[in-house]
């Protein structure tokens, strides 16, 4: 493998506590290494560049069956959004609901170098895997929904942690899972009786259990387990005015569990797209941000990470495993709406959506975002999403960089705005000064994602011995810039290191990269309660055989990284 030498740019690494110094990276064996450790090395000078190390998106929504649903959903996504292939580089297409190779490559060329799969229905996982697989250039891994599944409410309704623990072992090694992930806990389930979950105290048909019994109970099995990310969680009442109390609720839940895991995060509990969740007011005539009372919280508490999932004002295809809430946005845009159930599982629904910089909600959801991550304390806990495609497409990172770094572009935005006074008056963001500098920007988008995954012995610095993914952007932080130059510089890398391989080389992908699939073989005590319930319920309700479920061989992992975890006594 080849060697090389990134000379003189400014680095911007957390790990090693550099903050812009003119500094050489030397890259040997797909590692990052001392310079002193190579001997004959391709010279990338990075004179006046930016050097950070590849981005870790920790939630977006990349591949799968609701991905694809997306993709049917919506010719007009794709409408003018093709590129044909040109070089190495194959035909790519759609704006919202990228295919998986436009998806690679515009990652790439962002300079992000892993992407996580945020849901992911256990009984499409092969459909998953195949996604990911031909995904160009990203290390993925994705994350089982364990919320709405039977075999997780009966076992915690009856108090059998040892249980749900073993099943959650099993489902991790039968999909090739990453974490456990959560979305409207007990409202999915509910939605097959036409009903939800709205706070942490609904009760959910049938099973008689609460959805802060489901929360608690599987932050309690994944730290039994020892897992490297921590529980991950959609909370109850997406998206409606009022809801911050439930996310409130639902952080609570954390308190007084310590982290137990080998691998280096210090939380119990993720947040994800905090944004959605973090709204006052009793109506939509009177919606406005709680960001502070959300962010006084997080700021407070060492034990939870979030994401932001930032609006982005573009149109876009939204899709979660929140099926009633996707039947609730369906009914205010009154778009064409897909839903979906998952037997024994989770569900889905997908809905079109326009955040119009002319309808004031969207403005103060806007807003809202970016207060989120100006009022955090600890960038290496609150990080940088846009719950790819939910609140817009991921494509717009570099556009979101642009408003957290310049207060004159976030001035810009808010004079676009049709009702500007009004959503001032329901937002903090116009009294905020702070503007993040790229250290701070490397803390949200590389060191402090990875960290929270598990994975800072691999990825989000720039320390010898970490894998070798670097990124070069054209820009001096040291010479004067307008906010539009910010976006225009982070959207084209000039250099990108994918493990040591050189896969964007002057702005054009030269390489597919040598990817790998992320998953974590739990290893427990022989349970076989679990293997029998498990065995049952698939000869009595899945109408596929335990044959047919699980993934196995090199067609859907050709490349795959196996993290172990062994919690057996």
């Amino acid at each position: 493998m080849a060697e090389y030498l990134i000379k003189n740019g400014f680095v911007f690494d957390p790990v090693l506590g550099i903050k812009g110094d003119a500094t050489d990276v030397a890259i040997k064996d797909g590692k990052i290494v001392e310079t002193t450790a190579v001997k004959s090395p391709k010279i990338i000078d990075a004179t006046g560049k930016t050097v950070l190390a590849g981005g870790v998106d920790i939630h977006a929504h990349v591949a799968g069956p609701k991905v694809n649903i997306g993709r049917n959903f919506r010719p007009e996504d794709k409408l003018f959004t093709y590129k044909p292939g040109r070089g190495i580089e194959r035909m790519q297409g759609g704006f919202s609901v990228p295919t998986v190779i436009r998806t690679g490559y515009n990652y790439a060329r962002m300079g992000y170098t892993t992407v996580m799969e945020a849901a992911m229905p256990p009984l499409y996982a092969r459909h998953t895997h195949e996604e990911m697989r031909d995904t160009p250039i990203l290390d993925q891994g994705a994350y089982p929904v364990f919320g709405n599944n039977w075999f997780v409410l009966e076992y915690l309704k009856n108090h059998e942690i040892e249980n749900t623990v073993a099943y959650i072992a099993w489902l991790l090694r039968a999909t090739k899972g990453y974490a456990v992930k959560v979305v409207n806990p007990g409202g999915t389930e509910a939605w097959g009786w036409g009903l939800n979950c709205e706070n942490v105290h609904d009760p959910v048909p049938y099973f008689d259990i609460t959805p802060a019994q489901i929360v608690k109970g599987l932050i309690e099995a994944n730290e039994y387990l020892g897992l490297p990310h921590s529980m991950h969680v959609h909370a109850n009442n997406l998206g409606n005015p009022g809801n911050y109390t439930t996310t409130l609720d639902t952080f609570k839940l954390s308190e007084g569990i310590k982290p137990n895991s080998k691998f280096g995060r210090d939380q119990v509990m993720h947040h994800t797209h905090v944004q959605f969740h973090s709204y006052g007011g009793d109506s939509w005539a009177n919606v406005e941000s709680k960001a502070k009372e959300i962010m006084d919280y997080v700021n407070s508490h060492d034990n939870i990470t979030i994401d932001m999932g930032q609006v982005t004002l573009d149109e876009t295809t939204t899709m979660t495993a929140d099926g009633p809430f996707e039947h609730h946005l369906t009914e205010l845009n009154h778009l064409k709406w897909a839903n979906a159930d998952v037997e024994l599982e989770t569900g889905s629904g997908v809905v079109p959506y326009i955040y119009s910089p002319s309808i004031k909600v969207c403005a103060i959801q806007w807003c809202i975002g970016l207060e989120l991550a100006l009022l955090a304390k600890d960038p290496m806990r609150v990080f940088m999403t846009t719950d790819h495609p939910n609140a817009g497409p991921f494509i717009r990172y570099p556009r979101i960089m642009k408003w957290l770094m310049s207060r004159e572009a976030r001035e810009q935005q808010f004079d676009a705005f049709k009702h500007k006074d009004k959503v001032i008056d329901a937002t903090n963001l116009a009294g905020i000064d702070r503007e993040l500098d790229l250290y701070e920007i490397a803390q949200m988008t590389r060191a402090g994602p990875a960290k929270a995954l598990g994975l800072a012995h691999m990825y989000g610095g720039l320390a010898p011995g970490l894998d070798a993914d670097v990124a070069v952007f054209d820009f001096n932080p040291n010479e004067p810039y307008a906010p539009d130059d910010i976006e225009k510089a982070f959207g084209n890398a000039r250099h990108l290191f994918k493990t040591g391989v050189q896969v964007i080389s002057d702005h054009e992908v030269v390489s597919n990269g040598n990817k790998r699939t992320l998953w974590v073989n739990a290893r427990v005590n022989e349970n076989p309660q679990v293997m029998r319930d498990v065995k049952e319920k698939f000869l009595r309700y899945y109408t596929v055989t335990l044959n047919n479920y699980e993934v196995t061989g090199h067609h859907y992992l050709p490349n795959p990284y196996v993290i172990e975890v062994d919690a057996t006594e």
